[in-house]
């Protein structure tokens, strides 16, 4: 644990078997809570269990693909980030989806990012990104980007709060049988 942080706050590395169960859980709640209305109902209830990224997030700390953190409030996990170098693929719809990061591969990129839906609106999401922005600067990246839902008009503010932008680019994301999702790139110089 890396304390102290204002007001009974800490970071915690995402490296036991409970972190990855607290973050699986936390992107499970973001995603039934923020993707109701575009990622089909049929999809949503069928794949996004509660547990459906802890093999994901195990994997990335093994191999060190991508590194997971989380912001504890006391010994509750209210929020969780993903951080990396620029992804080629991406296996949240069950199958790999790529992604044409060509000109961004040296960049770092915000993989998931997800504050519980109970405890929105108290900062804790922009502490934790902002830890997380300047991780990806301490391991030498001079840009970020990260993905947004075209549609998620919260995050996308969010996001334009701490400097990023939309680049124009995009990427379309399939679910079965046949909706397609559109995130927009925002980027940033760190």
């Amino acid at each position: 644990m890396l304390c102290p942080l204002p007001e009974g706050l800490c970071f915690v590395e995402a490296e036991k078997e409970e972190h990855f169960a607290a973050m699986s859980l936390i992107h499970a709640l973001g995603w039934r809570d923020t993707y109701k209305g575009y990622v089909p109902d049929d999809y949503m209830s069928k794949e996004i269990s509660d547990d459906r990224w802890t093999a994901v997030f195990r994997t990335n700390f093994e191999t060190g693909v991508c590194h997971g953190l989380l912001l504890y409030r006391g010994d509750v996990p209210v929020a969780c980030i993903n951080y990396c170098r620029a992804r080629k693929s991406n296996y949240n719809t069950g199958e790999v989806c790529s992604f044409d990061n060509t000109g961004y591969e040296d960049w770092g990129e915000i993989a998931s990012f997800y504050t519980h839906p109970a405890e929105r609106g108290k900062g804790y999401g922009g502490l934790l990104f902002e830890e997380a922005l300047q991780r990806l600067k301490e391991m030498g990246h001079r840009y970020a980007f990260v993905f947004v839902l075209r549609e998620n008009e919260r995050a996308r503010k969010f996001y334009s709060a701490h400097g990023f932008v939309w680049d124009g680019s995009h990427t379309d994301i399939p679910f079965p049988p046949d909706a397609i999702c559109v995130d927009l790139r925002y980027t940033r110089k760190l």
